[in-house]
């Protein structure tokens, strides 16, 4: 008990410290929000955005380590990007989209995600 009375002591002191009344703060109200499943398996696109900077064998390479795309359907989505600004590269739920935008942000390339719909 008088551990108890001591431990009560130090809290108040330490609150007086900042001009707060001992028992005068309240436990915060943490609000959660959670995504709803239907939310979480609608399907998001993978989008590679065009870049001035990297080379176009590079971005090539990039989507075949990435995605595991053959040569013929790496070079078709590099040029997708070189010509139209942009490329869907895959679709699919949120979490694995999410996987690969950070992948491709490792190799230096401006990807993003989007909602289906």
């Amino acid at each position: 008990m008088n551990r108890l009375r001591r431990n009560r002591a130090a809290q108040c002191a330490v609150l007086s410290v900042v001009d707060v009344p001992c028992g005068a703060l309240e436990m915060p109200a943490i609000e959660k929000q959670e995504a709803t499943s239907e939310e979480i398996e609608m399907p998001w696109n993978v989008i590679v955005h065009n870049d001035p900077v990297n080379l176009m064998s590079y971005v090539t390479m990039v989507f075949q380590r990435i995605f595991g795309y053959p040569r013929e359907r790496a070079e078709k989505h590099m040029l997708e990007v070189h010509h139209n600004g942009r490329s869907i590269l895959w679709s699919g739920v949120r979490e694995r989209a999410e996987l690969y935008v950070q992948q491709l942000h490792g190799y230096l390339l401006l990807a993003t995600i989007e909602k289906i719909g």
